[in-house]
Parts: C-alpha cells; structure tokens; sequence
C-alpha cells in the first residue's frame, strides 16, 4: 500500500496520472521475457532463457531468422556482426558484405550466409556492453540457440517447475526471408506441430511487426498471433500506410481480423512526456489484447518520471513503471528483467496467466 501510494504522488506530479486506481487490474497479466534475462546474460541464448524461466517469466521469446540451409536461430537480428564474435573468425572475413533488408542499407556477416553447422563455430556476446558491462563476464560461453532447442527448454522446465512455460517467437524481415527462397513461416509450423502446439490454447504467440505473413498464418495455424507496431514508422510489406494508422479504432479492427493482440512500443502508450493515449481501450474495444515492449531498468530506456540518478547506465524504477503499465489495462508486457516484471504484477494485484 505503501508503495502504491508513492508510486501515485510520483505520477501525479509528473503529470502521468493512473486511469484505473490497483483495485480495477485484477485480470491475469503475462510476463514476457524479452530475448530471455537479457539485462542479465547475453540476449537470445539458453543461458537468457534458463534465466527468465528461473525468475518467473511465463514466456521467453527468441526472434527467429534461417541459416542457409534452412534451420530457425534466435538472434535479434540475421546481422550477427554484434551479437557474437563473428568478427574474430578469420575464416569467415570474406562473408562480411552489405545487404539492404526492408529498405535499410546494412553492412555486417548474416545468418543466411552461414549454415548451422558454420554458426555452432561462433559463440554469443553481449550487445550492450556500455549499459550492462557485467553481462560481458558471459561472452564466449554460449552457442546461437536453434528453435528446436529453445521448444526443448521450455517444455524440460514446464515439467521441472510445474509452470507453463511458452514461447513467443518473431518473425524477422519474413518479406526478405521469404524472398530469398528461405520462408520462416512453414518452418515456424512444421516445428510447432512437431511440439504439438500447433493449436489455439498452446503456449505459443507469433508476433510480426509486418501484416502479410500473420494474414497468411491466419489461414494456416490456430495459433494465436501478435501485430507488433511502434511510432513513426510502417511495416515493411506496406500493408498499413503507417503504424499509427494501425493503431486507430478502425485500424485495430482490421487488426483484429488476423491477430488475437497487438504488441505496441510503449510509446505508443504512454508517449514521452505526454499522458496516456486511448491505445488499449481501443484495442480491447477491438477484442485485442495489448503487450507493450520493452521495459528496462536502465536509465537511458525508463521514462524521465522513473529514471534514478544522471547516469543512462544506472537502474532506476522498473518496478514503477510496470505498475503504471499495468494501471492502463496492458494484458501482459516484455521486459529485459523478468524478476522485476514478476515482483511488479504481484506487487499491482494482477494474477499471474
């Protein structure tokens, strides 16, 4: 109580007042660990994942890119240049090359470049070194996980803990992929069906911040898929002439046609700055859930109003700004820190999913 009480002066002289009082939110909010603990271990790897799963995450979500022969990885992105020690690997300087993927010129070394058995010879690494240093005492340890191998994980601590323990993949740049000839979709499928999840009540989201792929996943697979969208930007299949127009009571019901939740960037929310947008009433209105990305306890990433101290790499309030997220109705959100996110529902009075 007492805290709540703080956490609504903070608000209120911020001019980020609550549209619910803690008594409103009472329906199941899920945890979504975004790219496992990755404020604590390198992103996108078992290490991450084990992790979350051990702090209470209800999903781990890895975003999937293919191999050249055609097996599903996590990383966040198919340019590998930051995220392992690529660079390090004489024998594969020559495959560092540009590309432009959805109209973005990027320079780096690419999964599609490489198949599994090339990639099993790299080892994970921190991508933010300058504001989480002590992830960094875990570079080299981990190798890129496969989207069998994360399915196994779950499924291994689902029977160990008695949780359920699901996965929220994304597809990235599908458009790109499926253009090269190595479709993310079928192979996404066939791995869901082989789990058997491939079904309406799974432990499984798929989320994509284009249009066309979740359509044509509409069609194929019960499973229940997440549009993702963030500010000032529109997806790449050119579905939706922006996000923004997406995210209007008549775009939300045509969002509604072929997703079960939209999967907004805070902002969107909570612009900064500003006061709450009608973003999740609207959507609910729609019949879609919300899952707003991506809450971080560094400084650099909070909101002023919960930031601690002038250094971007120091932990503010994570905790209160969940809180305040989940005072707007959200039905689950991604953090970087799992446990935070799980001590900030129970904290609200939100049951866990």
């Amino acid at each position: 109580m007492a805290r709540a009480l703080v956490l609504m002066v903070l608000l209120l002289a911020t001019g980020c007042a609550p549209v619910h009082s803690g008594a409103v939110n009472k329906h199941p909010v899920i945890v979504i660990a975004h790219r496992g603990a990755s404020g604590e271990r390198p992103e996108h790897t078992l290490l991450s994942y084990q992790l979350a799963i051990d702090q209470g995450a209800d999903f781990i979500e890895p975003d999937l890119v293919p191999t050249k022969d055609g097996v599903l990885v996590a990383r966040h992105e198919n340019d590998i240049s930051e995220t392992t020690d690529v660079a390090k690997h004489p024998e594969f300087a020559a495959r560092k090359t540009t590309k432009t993927i959805d109209g973005v010129s990027v320079t780096g070394w690419f999964t599609e470049d490489f198949t599994l058995a090339e990639l099993r010879t790299l080892r994970a690494r921190e991508r933010l070194p300058q504001f989480r240093p002590g992830n960094t005492a875990y570079d080299g340890q981990a190798l890129i996980p496969t989207l069998d191998e994360i399915i196994g994980l779950a499924k291994k601590a689902s029977r160990e803990t008695g949780r359920t323990i699901g996965i929220y993949p994304e597809t990235k740049h599908p458009g790109y992929f499926a253009a090269l000839g190595l479709p993310i979709e079928p192979r996404l499928i066939a791995a869901l069906k082989a789990a058997g999840w491939n079904r309406a009540d799974a432990p499984v989201f798929i989320q994509s911040f284009e249009v066309d792929n979740l359509r044509a996943l509409h069609r194929i697979t019960p499973v229940r898929l997440i549009q993702l969208m963030k500010p000032k930007a529109a997806p790449a299949d050119g579905a939706f002439p922006s996000y923004e127009a997406m995210a209007t009571p008549e775009g939300l019901r045509k969002v509604a046609a072929y997703a079960y939740g939209i999967g907004p960037e805070k902002a969107m929310i909570l612009p900064l700055g500003g006061t709450p947008t009608t973003l999740v009433a609207d959507a609910h209105a729609a019949g879609l859930k919300v899952h707003p990305w991506t809450f971080r306890a560094e400084n650099f990433f909070l909101w002023p109003q919960f930031r601690k101290g002038a250094n971007p790499a120091d932990h503010g309030d994570l905790a209160g700004e969940i809180e305040y997220f989940l005072g707007l109705d959200v039905d689950g959100f991604f953090t970087d820190y799992p446990y935070i996110g799980a001590q900030a529902r129970a904290t609200w009075g939100s049951p866990a999913r």
